[in-house]
């Protein structure tokens, strides 16, 4: 049995990521963290670990701050990032703290099973468009250092529909109705299009990503 651990700070996510997994046999969850504090405890406790699917924004420590720390004292373990974030900034860092492969929340069952196949066979994972940024930075690493500020406001094409909607006033039951969504998920991705550009509110939002010329 191949032993997981799911950091993530969101139980909602936390149950999608094992029901993707609940589809093959040959994995087992040993535990769950909300945040890197949490997981580095529990990894002080038990280490005999596989692999790690990494969320990268959590409280008290994040994703890219834990991946560091855990491959220094725990160099066995993989570590592969599942995040919503797709932005050259957390490629970047997410890599350079020595993380083993890097995949969008949205990786399908199959994918995701593949996945953490190949990293355990001492291959690096990525999900296609992910693969595409990190080429573009080792052949230029220095553009990395010089990325205006609205290349660190990238969202996935998947936010990107949701704050088209918002942009038309359509309200969260509309929005998982027509993109085919949970109510929850819809939920999710507003809050990460907030983060992700700095705002409070969709009137922001909205305004924000018309600005940066992204809807």
């Amino acid at each position: 049995m191949i032993k997981i651990v799911i950091a993530d700070d969101n139980i909602f996510l936390q149950k999608a990521i094992l029901e993707k997994l609940s589809f093959f046999s040959d994995f087992d969850c040993k535990f769950k963290a909300e945040n890197g504090e949490v997981l580095i405890e529990k990894l002080n406790e038990n280490h005999n670990i596989d692999l790690i699917l990494m969320d990268i924004e959590m409280p008290k420590m994040n994703g890219i701050e834990a991946t560091r720390y855990i491959k220094s004292k725990f160099p066995h373990i993989k570590i592969i990032m599942l995040t919503v974030f797709d932005n050259d900034e957390n490629i970047f860092k997410s890599i350079k703290a020595g993380a083993d492969g890097y995949l969008l929340k949205e990786v399908t069952p199959e994918d995701l099973h593949k996945g953490i196949l190949e990293t355990l066979n001492g291959g690096a994972t990525m999900t296609p468009s992910i693969a595409l940024k990190t080429l573009k930075l080792f052949r230029d690493p220095t553009a990395y250092e010089n990325l205006p500020q609205t290349d660190l406001i990238c969202l996935t094409t998947r936010e990107i529909e949701v704050l088209e909607q918002l942009s038309k006033g359509l309200k969260y039951n509309a929005i998982a109705e027509n993109l085919i969504l949970s109510l929850g998920t819809v939920r999710k991705h507003v809050e990460n299009i907030y983060t992700k550009l700095q705002v409070h509110n969709k009137l922001e939002a909205v305004q924000k990503a018309k600005e940066n010329k992204i809807i």
